[in-house]
């Protein structure tokens, strides 16, 4: 879904386009206007890579985890280690799977920090300007369906960010 955000001077402004905006015709999905004040902008996870990152880790995980824990079953049936025969015959391969099902949590939160999202620039730019003061409205459309950018010419904004396409 095309995403923009657009940079404005002040509260009229910003408040003046997000409501233009929503009385257009197109069809919208989201229209926010975000103030230099307060935390909003970290409840939006399209601004904020913390979130971004989180969500990433809980979807690697879910694929991560049964698949080391697999691999800790197998790994402990192949080799033939002791390690853990105090435990007995079905104890040892299943503290292999728990160790395995770990290490898979593990590459989870190493993989999710890992990779960086094409966004990061313009968010980067975007938590910048909020933090100089400046208004955001944020506008995200249906796939195929571009922004009114007349009506957003006619605003004046201070800059424009398009984030790629999610």
């Amino acid at each position: 879904m095309p995403v923009s955000v657009m940079v404005m001077a002040d509260q009229t402004s910003a408040e003046g386009l997000s409501q233009q905006l929503r009385e257009t015709e197109l069809p919208i999905l989201k229209c926010l206007t975000l103030s230099p004040e307060g935390d909003e902008i970290d409840q939006v996870e399209l601004l904020n890579p913390n979130l971004t990152r989180q969500r990433r880790q809980k979807a690697m995980a879910r694929w991560l985890m049964p698949f080391g824990f697999m691999a800790g079953v197998t790994f402990t049936k192949i080799t033939n280690l002791t390690t853990f025969a105090s435990f007995g015959p079905w104890g040892e391969p299943l503290i292999g799977g728990l160790l395995g099902m770990g290490s898979g949590l593990m590459g989870s939160y190493a993989a999710a920090a890992s990779v960086d999202s094409d966004n990061d620039a313009g968010v980067r730019i975007l938590r910048n300007r909020r933090d100089e003061g400046q208004w955001l409205v944020l506008l995200e459309t249906p796939n195929g369906i571009d922004a009114p950018w007349q009506l957003i010419q006619k605003a004046r904004p201070q800059q424009v960010v398009r984030l790629n396409d999610l």
